[in-house]
């Protein structure tokens, strides 16, 4: 049976594409605004806030230094997602982060993990994407930093990333799980077998349907009652349904199979906190990925065909 509690979300906008190789992921904060994500999750009776967007630096281009692209200003921009969304956490609300790219999720999860730690609740991390995002520099093609999230939050990376938690690593690798993978780079495989991540790749999803992952994935969070953190980029679905993104990998989820994952999550009752990432509007068709992210939100946060009573339907 669904969860239908009436919900306290803050929507925190962070405009930036400094972690990423396209420009663009800066302008879908405000694309989901324009799609109707605050009205949407209004209608579903929950109290929103929007908290408007982050002030941080801006994209200078630059190649890497020592491995890394902007390490400087990735780094800016985590600690002011970290602040923002530690303090929608302290007021009670769940933090809805508006990337912007990937790199942001190492200041969420930062905030999320000292949150669950100071009230001795297990968390865990549903990363929802089409790349590991566990590269490291001496791994990465270009030292794109939102290439490397996974490893540095599990605690492989620059010191001043990696520190922005409350221990290290930020979070233990295997409190991680991930849907939906279906390009690693060859060094980065080696990497994700090392840390022993849980994966459920694509051909998973072919073997299992999306159904039972889901199942399994929630089995495991539920089985000691984590706070559930998902991390979701937006390169996660096909690109014939979710042009509007830099990173797009042909063989990703359906829009049914997307929407299944979803209503599953918000029927365990689990998420506690979502980022919403790598939507990139330069690359969309008439804004049509920032409206179908808000379809998959709204499902997050309860929106049914049929009210579910029992197994069976209702009006």
């Amino acid at each position: 049976m669904g969860n239908t509690r009436e919900l306290k979300i803050t929507l925190i906008g962070a405009p930036t594409d400094v972690g990423a190789g396209e420009r663009g992921a800066s302008m879908g904060p405000d694309a989901l605004r324009v799609a109707g994500i605050e009205p949407a999750l209004r209608r579903l009776r929950h109290e929103v806030l929007d908290a408007g967007n982050l002030a941080g630096p801006g994209n200078p281009q630059q190649p890497p230094a020592n491995g890394y692209r902007h390490l400087a200003q990735v780094t800016k921009w985590c600690e002011l997602a970290r602040d923002a969304v530690a303090s929608a956490l302290e007021d009670g609300a769940i933090p809805v982060l508006m990337g912007g790219d990937h790199s942001l999720s190492i200041g969420s999860i930062a905030a999320v993990a000292r949150h669950c730690a100071e009230r001795d609740r297990p968390l865990t991390v549903l990363w929802l994407d089409a790349h590991a995002d566990a590269n490291v520099a001496a791994s990465s093609p270009t030292g794109n930093l939102h290439g490397m999230p996974v490893a540095v939050v599990t605690g492989n990376g620059p010191e001043e990333l990696t520190s922005l938690g409350l221990k290290k690593p930020i979070i233990d690798p295997k409190r991680i799980i991930q849907v939906g993978i279906r390009s690693v780079d060859a060094i980065e495989k080696r990497l994700v077998a090392k840390d022993e991540l849980s994966i459920y790749d694509m051909r998973r999803i072919d073997e299992l349907r999306m159904r039972s992952v889901m199942e399994r994935v929630i089995s495991r969070a539920a089985s000691d009652g984590s706070h559930v953190h998902v991390s979701l980029d937006v390169d996660f679905l096909d690109p014939e349904i979710a042009p509007g993104v830099a990173t797009t990998v042909p063989g990703g989820p359906t829009y049914r199979e997307a929407q299944l994952c979803m209503e599953m999550i918000h029927d365990s009752g689990l998420m506690g906190s979502l980022d919403i990432t790598e939507l990139n509007p330069a690359f969309d068709e008439h804004n049509r990925t920032a409206r179908l992210v808000v379809e998959l939100v709204e499902s997050l946060f309860g929106q049914q065909i049929l009210a579910r009573t029992r197994g069976s339907y209702t009006l």
